[in-house]
């Protein structure tokens, strides 16, 4: 199964969740978009669960020589989660990168800012919270993520994603309450892979998404 880009992928998704997300009661649902690529598929799964939507903001931390390589995972004012064994193996400590986290910090606040204005990120404690991304490949992002709601306290905690590498949705499995991933092929690489078309999603689209959430029809 492949994808024709992120709107089917979160038709697909959203047609597989329903009976999974609690009472139906819209209320008690908050659909959650890593932005910017998760937040076409979860505009879909919001659409068809009656459902709000909004953005968590997640940062990457890369190593300061191969800055194509992800070893980190910012969300909030949380600290850094780290892939420990990719550390190692680079024989890097969390104090060498202490620059680069300032840096990621201050640029996932701005990008906050810049979807968010000053409104805040609203109140998951007592609700279903379905975080949705395009994919997963290392999982550090959701990872953080997830993590970062369950401190929150919602009733229950749901990733829904299109497609992901087998061995990471087996390790998010704890991570949360339930988790929907439609595509696992083996040897996943990039998850652009199950995709025919796989854009850039640019800021003016995440921002135009969420503004037509907050808008009454």
């Amino acid at each position: 199964m492949s994808f024709r880009d992120r709107t089917h992928a979160g038709r697909e998704l959203a047609l597989r969740l329903a009976g999974r997300t609690g009472s139906g009661d819209p209320f008690d649902l908050l659909v959650l978009a890593l932005p910017p690529g998760g937040v076409p598929v979860a505009a879909e799964v919001a659409r068809a669960l009656q459902a709000p939507l909004d953005v968590l903001v997640a940062g990457e931390i890369s190593t300061p020589v191969r800055p194509e390589t992800t070893i980190g995972a910012l969300v909030a004012d949380d600290p850094p989660l780290y892939d420990r064994n990719s550390l190692a193996m680079m024989h890097l400590s969390e104090d060498r990168l202490g620059d680069i986290v300032v840096t990621e910090r201050n640029a996932l606040h701005r990008r906050e800012y810049r979807y968010r204005g000053r409104r805040p990120l609203p109140s998951v404690e007592g609700r279903t919270v379905v975080l949705v991304d395009d994919g997963l490949t290392t999982g550090l992002t959701a990872t953080a993520a997830l993590r970062f709601v369950h401190r929150h306290a919602p009733a229950r905690l749901v990733l829904a994603v299109p497609v992901g590498s087998p061995r990471t949705v087996r390790a998010l499995r704890a991570e949360c309450d339930d988790l929907l991933c439609l595509v696992q092929p083996p040897g996943l690489h990039a998850v652009g892979e199950l995709y025919e078309d796989f854009g850039a999603v640019s800021d003016e689209e995440v921002t135009g998404t969420l503004h037509a959430f907050r808008t009454p029809a």
